[in-house]
């Protein structure tokens, strides 16, 4: 097999195809990437033993055909230092020996029998659902719900993203039961209704590899979901278990309403904050009509601080509290100037979305108060 590639273009592949590589494998073929030559496509393979990443790009001057496995490290590491030029690799279908080489030197090595390489194991079961979206749909429902995923593992249908796919848009939903986001997404139309919990590291690689590309079709099986691009194929094991009915701890009667600047808001936290208990980072928060005070202290090094931000509040005054690191996550996924927050009582969640949300969106955070004592 021969072919001659850009140095920068298949490095651009590997690099983002490695994401899926984990630190340590059981299996020491998967530190490895699977290289297949068919034609003048060369495709570049990476798994773990739940999922795999696929690349596509094309070759020059490609002779015969086959598949190899080189290590993913080393290859990595030298396209990295490789200047943007042609690159060419030659390998000895008989012994397997590899030479890359370029302008000014040559890197030889011995690959692996690329049939050594375990194969994804394709679903039969059942019938698959399959629908498009654009990318940044997808993007922007991942940024806005990620942070909000459980790290619980006593709960694991709660450490993913839940994709409620609706006719007429995409719900994206995550929660921690501290907090919850649920982002409605109505830019396309799925035209299919189905749902499932994605993993923190399959949202990961699709915010990370799929960022480039135009547009995703996904395709949902029993037990796993496909997303396909021009450039890559992403196999992903989904997480079992059902997801907590998120409409049903949405409340939806908060009458008291806050409008204020986010960064203002935002800022004023993280500097109270500064002057609160490490452990529980509590901020208690006294709002009336023009002023919200917030006030922590941490008694045990007799720290305390106290400050006062501006705001147009309708409702009762109201006393209650809330974890800073909490609400610093949420007003920092915030892009708007003003934020809204709507509340009810102390012990009542309190629902947090941008004052202005984007055309054919819906942003939803909720976050249960702390208890505190006046």
């Amino acid at each position: 097999m021969k072919f001659n590639v850009s140095s920068k273009t298949l490095y651009s592949y590997v690099s983002a195809v490695s994401k899926i590589i984990n630190a340590k494998n059981t299996l020491q073929i998967l530190d490895n990437f699977l290289f297949i030559l068919d034609g003048d496509m060369l495709t570049v393979k990476a798994a773990d033993m739940e999922n795999s990443l696929v690349g596509r790009l094309q070759v020059t001057n490609a002779e015969g055909s086959g598949r190899f496995c080189l290590s993913a490290r080393r290859i990595v590491e030298l396209l990295k230092e490789l200047p943007d030029q042609g690159i060419t690799f030659e390998i000895d279908d008989d012994n397997l020996e590899v030479k890359i080489a370029y302008n000014s030197g040559c890197y030889n090595t011995v690959a692996i029998n690329g049939l050594e390489y375990p194969e994804t194991q394709s679903e039969t079961e059942g019938e698959a659902i399959t629908f498009r979206c654009p990318t940044q749909q997808v993007l922007k429902g991942i940024e806005n719900t990620l942070f909000a995923v459980s790290t619980d593992e006593i709960r694991p249908q709660m450490m993913g993203i839940l994709w409620d796919v609706k006719p007429e848009a995409v719900v994206f939903v995550a929660t921690d039961t501290r907090k919850l986001v649920k982002y409605t997404n109505a830019t396309s139309h799925p035209g299919v209704e189905c749902s499932f919990i994605l993993p923190v590291k399959g949202a990961t690689v699709l915010r990370n590899v799929f960022a480039k590309e135009d547009e995703i079709t996904v395709t949902l099986s029993a037990s796993s979901v496909r997303f396909d691009s021009e450039a890559f194929t992403f196999d992903c094991r989904l997480i079992k278990g059902r997801f907590p009915d998120y409409n049903r701890v949405i409340p939806q009667n908060n009458p008291y309403v806050l409008t204020v600047d986010r960064l203002s808001f935002l800022n004023a936290i993280r500097r109270v904050a500064v002057c609160g208990d490490a452990g529980g980072g509590l901020v208690k928060f006294k709002f009336t009509p023009d002023v919200i005070t917030l006030r922590a202290s941490d008694n045990s090094y007799g720290t305390s601080g106290w400050e006062e931000v501006p705001c147009n509040y309708s409702g009762n005054d109201l006393l209650i509290g809330f974890g800073a690191t909490y609400l610093i996550e949420i007003l920092g996924t915030f892009q708007t100037p003003e934020v809204m927050v709507k509340l009810a009582d102390p012990s009542r969640a309190a629902l947090c979305m941008p004052a202005e949300n984007e055309p054919d969106c819906e942003l939803i955070m909720l976050l249960m108060p702390m208890n505190i004592a006046d």
